[in-house]
């Protein structure tokens, strides 16, 4: 520790020129040492300067809309230019609408409580002593990520109203309204007394970056990731720093026998056509045997006219005839488009049996009128979260009162589900005494 606060005080006063091509081991160590260095001071700010900061980051992208709107348009034409993937375009493109709610959930976030200082229990032993744990920050949070830029807004927010000072990095597609959301959030959160460095942006694409990155174990606290599989597998081979996985979204909904027919329809088309290319899309429906019949032409009906593309096992294409067969890889892919998997089941084990086979334990949810199998089907179905009569779509941070989220976990170490403020925080004891000694 004391070589990095060595180091510190070298580059305490510098800024970083990153107009010069230097070696990217070079490029990344400064911005390391500056963001730890913001870490300290961070950790102790006043809660009413951070909510001032927030509030001013809102205002700043609200002030900027057409600018942040030039900037992505940018990345859209290159992104076009290079691929044809609509449901990855989904999630690079920003609008005027998409920019007023990341603000709104900056201001959602500043209305939080601090989660800092806070004390879950203390306790006096028989010496006499006090012994207590208080919530304090994690330190430095390196977030990871692909095309959607509102991450860098919603992590940004986040991690400052918990202390901690982030570290993003953002997908090559998305570099230019990357680059101006942060500038702004930074410019913003310095004015009104964030130290530089809070919220740290790297700006370089070059490959060589995630894993030197992933190997600042001095300097970084925890990784989160947010992206596909070649991500994850980059990340778990590289680091050398504690990672929270937000991993793929398989996720399903299962239609029990005695579901109500609307509540259901409506449910499922939400959850697959609202916004297919998020991680809580619905990517496979489970319908129980003697439901499909009376319930699948209708649905099939919605989710044609909202396009989308049905896969069905043997028993659904003979009630749908214009699904197409699905294969054994349909049932374990997350499509992020206007695509869905569809299997009749016997029972509710069976259902059960599919989504621990082929689910990511993400978002599962059912639709029933029977209470006892909505209550087995909470306790039995393993995923960060699971719901009863309800979209999928609906496992979000904001959704859930959290104000933002900086992912969906989907590890079972720390966090699990929609990671806010209070998975942002760690503990620490503290110890009141008067004099004790061990004897």
């Amino acid at each position: 520790m004391r070589r990095v606060e060595a180091l510190d005080k070298t580059v305490s006063d510098q800024k970083i020129d990153e107009s010069q091509p230097v070696p990217v081991l070079d490029y990344v160590s400064k911005l390391m040492l500056r963001a730890r260095q913001a870490s300290r001071r961070l950790a102790s700010l006043p809660t009413a300067t951070k909510d001032q900061a927030l509030l001013a980051m809102a205002e700043a992208l609200e002030t900027k809309v057409d600018e942040l709107l030039a900037a992505n348009d940018q990345d859209l034409k290159a992104f076009e230019m290079a691929s044809a993937m609509e449901a990855v375009a989904d999630r690079l493109r920003l609008t005027e609408k998409r920019i007023v709610e990341m603000a709104a959930g900056i201001r959602e976030v500043a209305k939080l409580p601090d989660p800092l200082g806070t004390m879950s229990a203390m306790w006096t032993r028989p010496n006499g002593m006090k012994v207590g744990r208080v919530r304090v920050p994690i330190g430095v949070i390196g977030i990871i990520y692909e095309a959607r830029p509102n991450v860098t807004a919603d992590s940004a927010a986040l991690c400052l109203k918990s202390g901690n000072v982030c570290v993003l990095r953002g997908g090559s597609e998305a570099i230019q309204s990357n680059t101006m959301i942060a500038a702004i959030l930074s410019e913003a959160s310095e004015k009104a007394g964030v130290p530089p460095g809070a919220i740290t942006f790297v700006d370089r694409t070059d490959r060589e970056v995630v894993p030197v990155l992933l190997k600042q174990d001095r300097f970084i606290d925890l990784i989160i990731p947010r992206g596909g599989e070649s991500l994850m597998k980059l990340i778990a081979e590289h680091s050398t720093i504690p990672v929270v996985k937000h991993d793929a979204g398989v996720c399903h909904i299962y239609i029990d026998a005695d579901a109500d027919s609307a509540m259901a329809e409506a449910i499922c088309v939400n959850a697959k056509a609202q916004r297919p290319s998020t991680c809580n899309a619905m990517e496979t429906l489970l319908v129980h045997q003697s439901a499909a019949r009376t319930l699948l032409p209708t649905l099939a009906e919605s989710l044609t006219a909202a396009h989308v593309e049905i896969r069905g096992c043997p028993k659904t294409c003979q009630l749908i005839p214009e699904a197409k067969p699905a294969s054994e890889q349909d049932y374990g892919t997350e499509f992020l488009d206007l695509i869905l998997a569809v299997k009749i089941v016997k029972n509710m084990d069976e259902a059960m049996e599919h989504i621990a086979q082929y689910g990511s334990q993400h978002t599962e949810a059912i639709v029933t009128s029977d209470y006892g199998r909505a209550m087995r089907f909470l306790k039995e179905v393993d995923a960060g979260a699971v719901l009863v009569n309800a979209s999928t779509r609906l496992n979000d941070g904001y959704q859930f009162g959290l104000g933002a989220e900086i992912g969906i976990s989907t590890s079972r170490i720390h966090a699990r589900g929609p990671m806010g403020l209070d998975e942002l925080t760690c503990s620490k004891f503290i110890v009141l005494g008067s004099g004790q000694l061990r004897e």
